[in-house]
């Protein structure tokens, strides 16, 4: 076959899921974390619920898969890993408020499992030392909310779930923006807005 009859198929270009994924965990966060610190209602948590499922949780299930096919072992755990936090959550309130489960005698149990997601935040932190600092301040943010809504919960300290509550709307701020930087830069094809870095501008 000569050379001349040879074809190359052009490539397309891959959208980056972690615009999707961090807009819907940004999001979720920002409405929960208002709650948190006191500013909207606790009654105001039923409306979370259809949000983590449809939005802060599938969303980031998506964006996570879409991660698999980049090879790209961080964002695959990190959005799987809290896409699922945002479905235990809801299903938690949907279960428990509805008398499917009983929560009446959990005790510390709800605490101790927001601090063992703080623990899979930070290692996911550490290898953030590599990454763009946007995605540096998140986890850092967002494993001190975890710690501080767990120790909240253990020790029925309102003031530690209110200030959970400030930190984690910080964190989901910082991830709208992130979201807001990948998204922008897409589209332009070039750094607008500051990430830390460059290697979330594909």
């Amino acid at each position: 076959m000569a050379e001349d009859s040879v074809t190359t198929a052009p490539v397309a270009p891959v959208a980056n899921p972690a615009g999707l994924g961090l807009v819907a965990f940004g999001l979720t966060t920002v409405l929960l974390s208002l709650i948190n610190a006191g500013i909207l209602p606790a009654g105001g948590e039923p409306v979370v619920i259809p949000l983590a499922l449809a939005f802060g949780g599938l969303m980031q299930i998506f964006a996570g898969v879409f991660e698999v096919r980049l090879g790209n072992t961080f964002g695959m755990t990190a959005f799987l890993s809290y896409g699922a936090f945002w479905w235990w959550f809801a299903l938690l309130l949907l279960f428990g408020h509805n008398h499917w489960i009983d929560l009446s005698a959990v005790g510390p149990t709800v605490g101790v499992a927001l601090l063992l997601w703080g623990v899979l935040t930070l290692y996911l932190w550490i290898s953030t030392f590599r990454l763009p600092k946007i995605l540096f301040l998140i986890f850092l943010t967002l494993w001190v909310t975890f710690a501080l809504l767990g120790l909240g919960a253990i020790q029925g300290d309102a003031g530690l779930t209110h200030a959970g509550g400030w930190l984690g709307l910080l964190c989901g701020c910082l991830a709208l923006y992130g979201s807001f930087g990948i998204v922008t830069n897409a589209t332009f094809g070039r750094p607008v807005v500051p990430l830390g870095e460059t290697p979330l501008v594909r």
